[in-house]
């Protein structure tokens, strides 16, 4: 398979980064996921680095070199990351479980599959245009499907972020999961986290992909996203990848997996990542080594769990 893919997070004007991204392929998948620590919850970002490990981990062991069941994957990955993070609770004695929303993508054979909790976006785009994209779990989206509200309200009304769907929360998270969807070539998936599609419209986000690479597409919303915020910006995070279909062309534009092993795995989520995030977090109290601890133990219940999971 042959894609263009671009990932960047920025702090914003908060005191520290809860966004988390990264993703995932082997020869013949991709996993892209996108998580936003919820800030009106302690430790936000542990449960934002947690469910991207764990997502990491459980494509790493499945992706062989394809996913038996992509959709299967994501929902029990979804709630993989949601134990874990109350396991991580309990471990630490937290007053209340950390929270995060979050958003991911499966892409083999030529159809993505995607699912999410909570308010971080996927956008498809096809020759400029938004095709589909995810539904907030959020009192403003469910007020629109009730007719309380209308369409237009839904990026400016001041109940936009309450939300009643997210890992980490008391009670199972829904996993919302899209149907399979067929790629053509030139589609593009945009994942990205409500810092950034409060205050950019559908109508820029389409725009800036019309023309441009990822690579050219991304920093130029972040940046638009970042100036709008101001100095109260929220984090802003975004992940684009253009697929460009089978490695049987000409073209060598963006990434071929053609040649990758057959067990290889290529990843930009590893078990630490450091950032300003890990710094940020060691002064309020979430040291290196507080991640390192729960990544191991998220290691090794995924570890655990693979061996009990049946077979597809």
């Amino acid at each position: 398979m042959r894609f263009s893919i671009y990932q960047e997070s920025k702090k914003g004007g908060r005191k520290n980064n809860q966004d988390r991204m990264g993703y995932c392929y082997t020869r013949d998948a991709l996993l892209m996921v996108v998580a936003d620590g919820m800030g009106g919850h302690l430790m936000g970002e542990m449960a934002a680095q947690i469910t991207i490990q764990t997502l990491g981990a459980h494509f790493q062991k499945q992706a062989a070199p394809i996913l038996k069941n992509p959709q299967r994957f994501l929902e029990e990955s979804f709630l993989d990351a949601h134990r874990e993070i109350h396991r991580y609770c309990e471990a630490n004695k937290l007053p209340e479980s950390p929270r995060t929303t979050v958003v991911a993508c499966v892409i083999q054979k030529g159809a993505a599959y995607w699912a999410h909790a909570g308010d971080s976006r996927l956008y498809w785009l096809r020759s400029g245009e938004v095709i589909a994209q995810t539904r907030d779990h959020s009192k403003i989206q469910s007020m629109i499907q009730q007719g309380l509200a209308l369409p237009s309200e839904l990026e400016t009304h001041p109940e936009r972020n309450k939300l009643f769907n997210c890992l980490g929360s008391p009670s199972n998270p829904t996993v919302e999961l899209s149907r399979k969807m067929t790629l053509k070539p030139g589609d593009t998936l945009f994942l990205c986290t409500d810092g950034l599609w409060s205050v950019v419209s559908e109508a820029l986000i389409a725009a800036a992909f019309a023309g441009n690479t990822v690579m050219r597409a991304v920093p130029d919303l972040i940046y638009l996203a970042l100036l709008e915020g101001g100095a109260e910006s929220d984090n802003v995070t975004g992940m684009a990848m253009t697929w460009e279909g089978s490695d049987l062309g000409e073209d060598n534009t963006g990434i071929s997996t053609l040649l990758m092993p057959l067990g290889a795995v290529t990843t930009t989520i590893h078990a630490s990542q450091p950032s300003e995030h890990a710094a940020s977090g060691a002064q309020e109290g979430l040291s290196e080594d507080d991640i390192e601890k729960a990544i191991e133990e998220i290691r090794a219940t995924i570890r655990k769990s693979n061996k009990l999971m049946p077979k597809v």
